[in-house]
């Protein structure tokens, strides 16, 4: 092979090889050898930063030509799309201003008004005082609503933004001033609005709960994807919605907000829009004041995968930035750090002039034509109606991956020194007369100064400019936002006849009541009115759970298919991965499948069709470990079915402390809209479930429903006539006492351990001559919540003939003593104590879990039948049935250590 020399750019000469037509290794060098001639040339000058610009826009052209070009996860600290690229603004720039001035205006009102009748009624100001820009910019010309024949957008509203929301319905005359007037006062005679985002407490307006931090981030990811999931499978049509989720840089931090980016950017949601409103601050302080947020989260999306647009400079400082033919003023951009961005904010235009332009001579004659008032309002990209319409342009048009847009903005814009920017200006409420002057007249608002002082609302005529340009955009974007409508026609529930196999009993064989859940499940995936609504969603964990033949029936999405043989290809149940497959395996995230949980189960309002969430998962791993999300579905009205499968603090026996649950009914029992059950036959999770069904999907109440499900298989007896309900209320007789006996007992058994009350119940009968009522205890819960109720009635209504309620119904005729076994918590139980007549001596499972056999698991938590046998002689005994003596030698008799030590502590 011959060479040649060549002379390249800098006059140096490389090896060449023949021209052949072809790229050759010599050419690289030739490539080489002149970008080293201009890296040369920039390292003499000191202009590093120009290197970065040079090396990132020739990665920009290659990957518009076509090439894959790995991404940076950092980019210079300048704004992603450049001036040149910027479109037209479409909208009438200066009636836009004054419609956002209204609403900030009408925000900071509602607050300063609501704490000065109220010190302590609370709200935040600042928040959207940093975002107007960034909302109002959507609202004109990117959310679109539903009107009926259009699925609308789905926007993620950050929670601490509400008043601005208000406020903008309040100018779209959607709500009136005496709604405003009472922030924060729902309970008052005209019906207030609510803090925070709560479709529970507004259910007309809100969509999304998004007040607790880093919910709404994860939430908004998996709504994306179920919107994909739904159009694949038909579900839904017509054009698809987009999802907006806002997002503060500080709640950034939280896990959630983080942890699920990869979903989104591998299922290609190109739907999804993120907005991180990047105004540096948290509540306390700076996000980052030694570092850069945005540079930071920059380098996280993108290492994730995300089309990022940042937004950091206004349109004043593009002339600055054509100038800067060195890189001064991009290397002092980068130099600052988000401390020091802050502390600009709040001096004055001569202070930046002497510590940001000041620090390079070039940088400060850059500015000698600007006076300090000018620098001083230097704009933030998130502040500038251009900056963020063209980012938000380029996000709607982005196609293969979800895009985040990081938004520069200042904390309290607006406030002046009342908090613009300082730290204090989360907890701001309050204005003072001068603070609301000048916010008045830094946003030409028509108010005269006599009024200002008593804060009014404000929204021009019906007939304004104003109003006519705004509630025109909102008719071109297809009606209001947010808004919650509930479109969604009833479902044709499979009838009774549908479940009497499970009422029939097991026919002499074991099965666990994960299996019977599970092959009701298929059955009813089966049904022709519900089959294709079904969810199932599962972490993981469908194999433990029995449920992998319906990887064959019913297929796992997968938005690609399958693209690979799977190593199980042989075999009946093999992984099978579908473009329209029914189950969402979210692989090994709980917060991941709840929040398809909350998807799914919203759908009827948001989505306009009733879809019906089955989710599996380990009950430990439910309300201890995401309780936070459970409790965003409650105020979402979520509807569907949480299966706690693998339950019980004994019954799960293999797994030890951390996966051993003895208290998700405590936990559960918090939610108020969630009908909780424990159940331990076949036929009781049939009755459940089509109770569930007929509620919510026939007569369309907002409400969800938990059942513990466990890994114990026996035998399945068939339903006692008449028992369907005290199922559904919580409380039936499973087996009557042998007649006869010298003392009478009635023993409430739930989930497995129902049976080790049977056991007992003959222990009692043959060894202790006691006749021993056995009850099935479905729901504690519910029991509980109805004795409230009536208890209630009866305070308020004390002249009325008292009523009762079903618990006191059902054993006001009966005699002896109560005994409550279950493998949970006594105070379970515990919850019915004050209505159960003489009292309730309860045995349960408190404690750190162990890993042992069952039988030793039982012995240990004292929930057994010899225990359970003890506890009914000891509540004999203290009716002073028979004397302590008996009881002494029943427990040498059933071999049960005295001195063991109490579970609880050890």
């Amino acid at each position: 092979m011959e060479f040649e020399n060549k002379p390249t750019a800098n006059g140096s000469t490389v090896n060449s090889e023949q021209d052949n037509g072809k790229t050759t290794k010599s050419d690289r060098r030739k490539w080489i050898a002149s970008l080293e001639y201009i890296l040369e040339s920039i390292l003499k000058n000191e202009e590093p930063e120009q290197a970065a610009l040079l090396v990132e826009e020739l990665s920009d052209r290659l990957r518009q030509s076509g090439l894959k070009i790995p991404l940076s996860v950092s980019t210079p600290y300048i704004n992603t799309i450049a001036p040149e690229k910027e479109p037209t603004y479409p909208g009438n720039r200066e009636i836009e201003r004054r419609i956002k001035s209204y609403v900030r205006w009408n925000a900071m009102a509602m607050v300063v008004k609501a704490n000065r009748l109220h010190a302590d009624i609370g709200g935040h100001i600042s928040t959207y005082a940093s975002s107007a820009t960034l909302y109002e910019v959507g609202q004109n010309h990117f959310f679109r609503g539903s009107d009926g024949s259009n699925l609308g957008d789905m926007v993620y509203f950050q929670g601490h933004a509400s008043p601005g929301v208000y406020s903008r319905a309040y100018v779209e005359r959607r709500i009136d001033a005496p709604k405003l007037h009472h922030f924060r006062q729902e309970l008052s005679s005209v019906g207030g609005i609510s803090s925070y985002p709560h479709p529970y407490l507004m259910p007309d307006f809100w969509q999304f709960p998004t007040v607790s931090m880093g919910l709404a981030p994860i939430m908004s990811i998996y709504q994306a994807r179920f919107v994909r999931y739904l159009k694949s499978r038909g579900q839904i049509s017509g054009e698809e919605p987009r999802i907006f989720c806002y997002a503060g840089d500080g709640e950034m931090d939280e896990p959630e907000s983080s942890g699920a980016l990869t979903l989104a950017s591998r299922e290609n949601l190109d739907n999804l829009v993120w907005v991180v409103n990047c105004n540096l601050q948290r509540l306390d302080g700076p996000v980052r004041g030694n570092g850069k947020i945005i540079q930071e989260l920059e380098a996280l999306f993108r290492g994730a995968g995300w089309n990022v647009i940042k937004v950091i400079w206004g349109s004043d400082w593009d002339p600055l930035l054509a100038k800067d033919d060195k890189g001064l003023l991009l290397k002092r951009m980068e130099e600052a750090v988000d401390g020091d961005y802050q502390k600009y904010s709040v001096e004055p235009g001569s202070y930046t002039r002497k510590h940001f332009f000041g620090k390079y001579p070039e940088l400060l004659e850059m500015v000698n034509h600007m006076s300090d008032d000018q620098i001083h309002k230097l704009l933030r990209g998130g502040h500038d109606p251009m900056k963020v319409y063209s980012a938000y342009k380029a996000a709607v048009e982005h196609k293969g991956a979800p895009t985040v847009i990081l938004a520069k903005t200042v904390k309290g814009y607006g406030l002046g020194e009342a908090g613009e920017g300082r730290n204090i200006t989360h907890q701001q409420k309050k204005l003072n007369e001068r603070e609301l002057r000048e916010f008045r007249t830094r946003f030409d608002i028509p108010l005269p100064d006599e009024e200002v002082v008593e804060t009014p609302f404000y929204r021009p005529p019906l007939d304004s400019p104003e109003t006519e340009y705004l509630l025109e955009r909102r008719k071109q974007l297809n009606g209001f936002v947010p808004e919650r409508k509930v479109r969604a026609q009833p479902l044709n529930v499979p009838a009774d006849s549908e479940y009497t196999e499970f009422y029939k009993g097991s026919g002499g064989h074991s099965m666990s009541t994960t299996m019977a859940a599970v092959r009701l499940l298929t059955k009813l995936l089966r049904h022709e009115g519900i089959g294709k609504r079904i969810v199932p969603i599962i972490p993981d964990e469908a194999r433990t759970f029995g449920m992998d033949s319906l990887f064959r029936q019913i297929g796992i999405y997968s938005s690609k298919g399958q693209l690979y043989e799977p190593v199980d290809s042989e075999t009946l149940l093999f992984y099978n991965e579908l473009k329209d497959g029914q189950i969402l395996e979210e692989g090994i995230t709980e917060a991941g499948s709840m929040s398809s949980f909350i998807a799914a189960g919203t759908a009827y309002a948001n989505l306009g069709v009733n879809m019906v969430p089955f989710y599996f998962y380990y009950s430990m791993f439910g309300f201890q470990r995401i309780g936070d999300l459970i409790w965003a579905a409650a105020d979402s009205k979520t509807k569907g079915f949480l299966l706690g499968a693998t339950a019980g603090r004994t019954t799960l026996n293999g797994e030890g402390l951390q996966h051993q649950d003895g208290h998700s009914h405590l936990l559960a029992s918090t939610i108020p809209t969630l009908l909780t059950y424990d159940a331990a036959f076949a036929y009781e999770i049939a009755v459940i479930i089509k109770d569930g069904m007929r509620r919510l999907y026939a007569e369309g109440e907002e409400s969800f429903y938990y059942l513990t499900l466990y890994n114990e298989s026996y035998e399945m007896p068939a339903m006692p006539e008449g028992a369907e309900e005290g199922i559904l209320k919580g409380l039936y007789k499973v087996k009557p006492a042998t007649k006869g006996k010298k003392y009478k007992a009635h023993l409430f058994g739930s989930g497995p351990i129902l049976r080790e009350a049977l056991r007992a119940q003959e222990v009692l009968a043959e060894q202790f001559d006691v006749s021993a009522d056995v009850w099935s205890a479905t729901s504690y819960k519910l029991l509980r919540g109805d004795a409230l109720r009536t208890k209630r009635w009866n305070m308020l209504h004390p002249t009325a003939v008292p009523k009762k309620s079903y618990l006191e119904s059902v054993l006001g005729n009966e005699e002896g003593v109560y005994i409550a076994v279950s493998d949970y918590m006594k105070m379970v139980p515990d919850q019915v104590a004050p209505w159960i007549p003489g009292g309730l001596m309860t045995l349960g499972t408190d404690g750190f879990g162990r890993s042992d056999t069952r039988a030793n698991l039982r012995r240990f938590f004292e929930v057994d039948a010899e225990l359970t046998t003890l506890a009914t002689l000891y509540a004999l005994h203290l009716k002073e049935a028979f004397p302590a003596r008996v009881v002494e030698e029943a427990i040498r008799k059933l071999g049960i250590d005295p001195e063991k030590p109490f579970p609880f502590y050890i």
